[in-house]
């Protein structure tokens, strides 16, 4: 187990704590300031919390199981995305509530209950469009730094136990299939998300222990003794919590703000402004882990975060919403969102179906990032008359690739489902991954690495 030294400062904790301070600061004191001036001190506020939550739950990786702990890193290092999203959700019922299922009062262009799902929407694209193909391509230009083969290089390898949350994350993804084609977002999809979630739950907790190999300000942490060390855990949890409570609301109000008086859409800046301060530290961790060919780890942590924010972060959803506006109806999806429903689920089955090698290749990672920013390439060139429709046409390109791969590896299909939902973990170790050609090569990856 590999921890820093007791002695030495964390100073990244300190920063991050102080990062905190703006913010509440001037979330208690009620100051006003400028809408632009203030969604940055909030952001700021929620990425130092981020980062927080995210080496607090790293360290408690030492206390838990090795599975559950990637699986608490994840849902944790994901909490500023839930806080930032019930906020614009809560919003969105409560406008409901006041003025009918339009869910905007007169004058207003965007409806809240549009943004609930925009931040959600951005967030998960994000996660795979950004995140995946960081970890890959960072892992990438490290090894071929240490002079390893490009045949080695190109690829990043999952290990065999990554099968359970990669099956549970296509299940959530062939569901939400589903969700562009109705008029709400309703407590049955959180049966069935949350069902997803509470079977993923359950499986990765079987996990046997591992030994964490900590980095930064979570290895001084992990180095201290077990009763400190718990004590500092649960408490950078606290004031993480405590921060999110306090700016979370005011982050948002000020993104809305913001877009009123630059002239932004206030959809674009919650849609893909937000996300970024939320998820930040979750893809700064996963692209350190990589820089230092952790890449297992790295991959596996943002595919763990992926299957939460597909589960219980949209599963939530509804709950919050039929809280704020006081009955039963579902979140409505305007037109406008089921377009950004279809292309999400559509980047999320595609990220399935390259993953089922148990491996995502550099040309993969490329695809992913590719894709993901060509959205905004298309819609800078489509006139508004055709706003919506370039967001359909690359839905189907992702569909038709995704079967097209799915199609190629059809032989791993069932090898895959039987790891992820049936074979015990202790089958799942790192030696049962060197029965087929993709195994060994993972195998000899990992010992030249190593001999490295």
């Amino acid at each position: 187990m590999s921890f820093g030294s007791r002695r030495t400062p964390p100073a990244l904790g300190l920063v991050a704590l102080f990062a905190t301070v703006p913010g509440v600061a001037v979330s208690l004191g009620g100051v006003h300031l400028m809408p632009p001036v203030a969604a940055a001190l909030f952001g700021i506020s929620i990425v130092g919390a981020a980062f927080l939550l995210a080496w607090a739950a790293e360290a408690a990786q030492i206390d838990v199981s090795a599975g559950l702990a990637v699986a608490v890193l994840a849902l944790i290092a994901v909490l500023p995305e839930y806080a930032v999203d019930f906020v614009f959700t809560a919003r969105g019922g409560e406008a409901v509530a006041a003025h009918g299922p339009s869910c905007r009062a007169p004058g207003e262009e965007t409806s809240a209950c549009s943004l609930a799902l925009a931040n959600m929407t951005g967030a998960n694209r994000i996660l795979v469009g950004v995140g995946w193909a960081l970890v890959v391509l960072i892992a990438w230009r490290r090894m071929r730094r240490r002079g390893v083969s490009p045949a080695r290089a190109n690829r990043v390898a999952l290990n065999r136990a990554d099968a359970v949350p990669l099956v549970f994350l296509g299940l959530a993804s062939v569901y939400c299939l589903v969700l562009p084609f109705k008029r709400t977002l309703s407590l049955v999809d959180t049966v069935v998300l949350l069902s997803i979630f509470v079977g993923y739950s359950w499986r990765i907790s079987r996990a046997p222990a591992g030994e964490p190999d900590l980095i930064g300000p979570s290895a001084w942490i992990g180095g201290l003794g077990k009763r400190p060390r718990r004590t500092v855990v649960i408490g950078l949890f606290v004031v993480a919590a405590g921060v999110i409570l306090l700016t979370a609301d005011h982050f948002a109000q000020a993104l809305v703000d913001t877009g009123a008086d630059l002239g932004i859409s206030e959809f674009l800046l919650v849609q893909w402004v937000a996300p970024l301060a939320s998820e930040a530290p979750e893809l700064l961790v996963a692209g350190l882990y990589a820089w230092r060919l952790h890449t297992s780890e790295a991959l596996g942590a943002l595919v763990s975060s992926k299957v939460n924010q597909w589960t219980l972060l949209v599963g939530t959803l509804p709950i919050v919403f039929a809280v704020s506006s006081g009955g039963w109806s579902g979140l409505p999806i305007e037109s406008a969102q089921r377009d950004e429903l279809l292309l999400t689920a559509s980047q999320s089955l595609l990220a399935v179906s390259l993953l089922v090698g148990l491996s995502l290749s550099v040309r993969a990672a490329l695809l992913l990032t590719g894709l993901f920013f060509l959205q905004f390439a298309l819609s800078a060139a489509v006139p508004s008359s055709w706003r919506g429709r370039e967001l359909v046409a690359l839905s189907v390109v992702y569909l038709a690739l995704a079967a097209v791969v799915l199609f190629r590896r059809r032989k791993a299909l069932l090898p895959i489902l039987k790891d992820g939902l049936f074979t015990p973990y202790s089958a799942l170790g790192d030696d049962m991954c060197c029965t087929t050609a993709a195994g060994k090569l993972r195998l000899r990856e990992r010992v030249l690495i190593r001999a490295e």
